[in-house]
């Protein structure tokens, strides 16, 4: 019986660091949400900047390089969002995992 109790209260446990830990996860996928989607602003910033540079109102090189270091922050940020949802994904299989246990 005792041996029961403690694999129960092991359960219950890890049941708990696990949902810590998607908790966490998804905590860090709303931040990372919310910089895309001020990254992609910045984009449509720098575009309305680049129509200006067309009619020769803005400097191409400053521009070329604000484009660039957008370019890279975007990419940065959908590999990290991306990477956060396969950790969230597995957590959630572990769970699932752990509630079939008897």
């Amino acid at each position: 019986m005792s041996e029961s109790v403690d694999v129960e209260g092991l359960e219950r446990k890890a049941l708990s660091e696990v949902e810590g830990a998607v908790g966490r996860l998804l905590e860090e996928m709303k931040r990372l949400e919310a910089r895309t989607q001020r990254a992609e602003t910045r984009v449509r910033d720098v575009e309305a900047l680049l129509r200006r540079f067309t009619r020769g109102d803005e400097d191409p090189a400053q521009l070329q390089r604000t484009v660039s270091g957008l370019q890279e922050e975007n990419e940065e940020l959908r590999s990290r969002i991306e990477e956060g949802r396969e950790a969230v994904e597995r957590l959630l299989a572990r769970i699932r995992f752990l509630e079939e246990q008897p």
